[in-house]
């Protein structure tokens, strides 16, 4: 891990707004700095930069956080990488985050070593590719030009077994095997590709990690990929992304399709913006990484059995990530079509019209339950409701999973709040408060959501909240208890900032209303410190007088396991929300 101080002090050390300014163009207005969202499409600006508060926030799509999350969302990077970035460009040399073990040490030089390797390997594919007539007429007949060709790095392997000689005298080398380029099988030694169009796959940095092999004539299998190995894991990885980044950015959308030459084919008739997984099923690395990216990820599939079922494996993989603000498509094609075939029979214009018409997440979701239920039977609408309830639990996105229940209660003839019951939701917030005078006059918060608030003013303030008075089915109330935990986890608790504490829950569930809570403070409740200060004692006092006295004392003795059974009895009762 990489040391907390060094991340405070980098963290310190930059300005954001000379970071964002990188990328977007901002102009000062007020205490703030503003520009166009470079994440979603807007015409007027609604992405603000705070210098002050070292954070960005888009009011438009709700894109929020500090430098490295910028540069994590905005350029595609890891954590690791988005950190290294930074520092570079504030001259801080990366810790050792613990001296190396020999093992450890071992292994980067071996990863370093494959690295080279996969890029000989990609240069000799891309010489014999200009050697190979057939293979070069092959790509012409997909209507592909060597501009192409060559942005995509696009090679070809001769039908030899042991082609690879001619890039590696030391064709012994144990390294071409561990990379997944050559195949040791008792004794005998093999090119794992043999006349093949090459795909090279590259990571977020542009260099060859792996390589998809597409066969030239009818042969088995059509594709070929690179095995698992030290540098390529297929569940992590997108092909085409480092050319479809701009696009993506541009258009503002994603789109995934099946196939290497459906990408290449895309980009060749000006869609850009398509990248494809690697002969495995849809993950949730891929939904999330290409969700930093665009303001639309839309699935591409056949429209046969075999495609509705890769694209059902991608909707039970987006249901808990898909953001409010940002909507998750599927679009199947005409029966013997695939992205290739129709932008080269019907053009630019109608694939794309198809991909701005494709279904809504949602609308796929629930096309396909009702498609499975007679909902014009009692017992078809029960059953409709039961096939539906672990998919809208899962849900993450609150106004989503909101109008989802809506049309399930429509559709299953019943009430919203029958609805609720029955596929055990949580219902609605028994606790809000009418909005205080400084805050936005149609807004209500409950204590516990003003609390997380208010707590980014001051991190250290959270160790002030006492946990028995807060609502525990809220996750505001899960989110604090976080940040207590994250405190005592650090040295000098008092010397956590905002963004800081941001940083060191990095990888908690609750990260998005995290960074909510953050710009509420900041950009919504528009406070200053001493301000924030004040609400919050007169928010604690509040927290306190809200709950009876029994009830304080009967949860201060469970929470410290000292109850007796008849006072858990009476709390059971008294206090706990009862079921439906």
């Amino acid at each position: 891990m990489i040391p907390e101080s060094f991340k405070q002090d980098l963290l310190n050390r930059v300005d954001i707004v000379d970071v964002v300014s990188r990328y977007v163009k901002l102009k000062k207005g007020g205490a703030n700095f503003t520009g166009l969202c470079p994440f979603h499409s807007e015409k007027s600006p609604s992405f603000t930069v705070s210098p002050a508060k070292q954070f960005y926030h888009c009011f438009g799509c709700g894109a929020h956080g500090n430098a490295i999350g910028f540069l994590m969302s905005y350029a595609g990077l890891g954590y690791v990488d988005a950190v290294k970035d930074l520092a570079a460009s504030a001259g801080m040399q990366m810790p050792e985050f613990r001296p190396a073990s020999p093992q450890e040490s071992a292994r980067r030089e071996r990863e370093t070593d494959l690295y080279a390797l996969m890029e000989r390997a990609l240069e000799f594919y891309r010489a014999e590719l200009k050697k190979s007539p057939r293979a070069i007429e092959y790509l012409k007949g997909r209507g592909l030009t060597g501009e192409v060709a060559a942005r995509f790095r696009i090679g070809y392997v001769p039908d030899d077994w042991q082609a690879l000689r001619g890039a590696f005298p030391e064709y012994e080398n144990k390294a071409l095997v561990e990379c997944g380029l050559v195949i040791e099988n008792e004794g005998k030694r093999y090119d794992r590709f043999r006349d093949r169009v090459m795909f090279p796959i590259l990571s977020v940095r542009g260099v060859p990690i792996g390589f998809g092999g597409r066969v030239l004539g009818a042969g088995e299998p059509k594709y070929l990929n690179s095995p698992e190995t030290p540098l390529f894991e297929k569940g992590r990885e997108v092909y085409g992304l480092v050319q479809a980044r701009d696009a993506i950015r541009a258009s503002g959308r994603a789109l995934v399709v099946e196939g290497y030459m459906d990408v290449v084919a895309l980009a060749q008739y000006g869609v850009g913006y398509a990248v494809a997984t690697l002969g495995t099923a849809t993950t949730a690395v891929h939904v999330t990484k290409l969700l930093r990216l665009a303001d639309e990820l839309v699935f591409c599939f056949d429209g046969d059995a075999a495609g509705r079922k890769a694209a059902w494996r991608a909707l039970e993989v987006s249901l808990p990530l898909a953001p409010d603000h940002k909507p998750i498509r599927f679009l199947f094609l005409p029966e013997g079509d695939d992205p290739d075939s129709y932008v080269r029979a019907h053009g630019k214009e109608a694939f794309e019209r198809l991909v701005r018409e494709a279904q809504t997440l949602s609308e796929f979701l629930l096309g396909e339950l009702r498609a499975a239920a007679d909902l014009a039977s009692p017992e078809g609408r029960s059953r409709f409701l039961s096939a539906a309830k672990p998919y809208l639990r899962q849900i993450a996105a609150a106004a989503l999973r909101l109008q989802v229940v809506k049309e399930v209660a429509v559709l299953a003839g019943v009430s919203q709040d029958e609805a609720e019951q029955i596929l055990e939701l949580r219902p609605a917030r028994p606790y809000t408060r009418p909005a205080p005078a400084k805050l936005q006059p149609s807004r209500q918060f409950a204590l516990e959501e003003r609390l997380l608030a208010l707590v980014f003013a001051k991190p250290s303030l959270a160790l002030e909240v006492d946990p028995g008075l807060l609502d525990p089915s809220l996750d505001e109330s899960k989110a604090l208890a976080e940040i207590v935990a994250a405190l005592n986890r650090t040295e000098r608790p008092d010397e956590v900032s905002d963004g800081m504490l941001i940083e060191l829950l990095g990888e908690s569930a609750h990260r998005e209303l995290l960074a909510r809570a953050q710009a509420t403070l900041w950009m919504s409740l528009k406070l200053s410190p001493e301000e924030a200060l004040g609400e919050f004692r007169d928010t604690l006092s509040k927290l306190g007088t809200r709950v009876p006295a029994e009830e304080k004392a009967l949860r201060a003795k469970i929470l410290k396991k000292s109850a007796t059974a008849e006072e858990e009895r009476i709390f059971q009762e008294r206090y706990m929300p009862k079921g439906p």
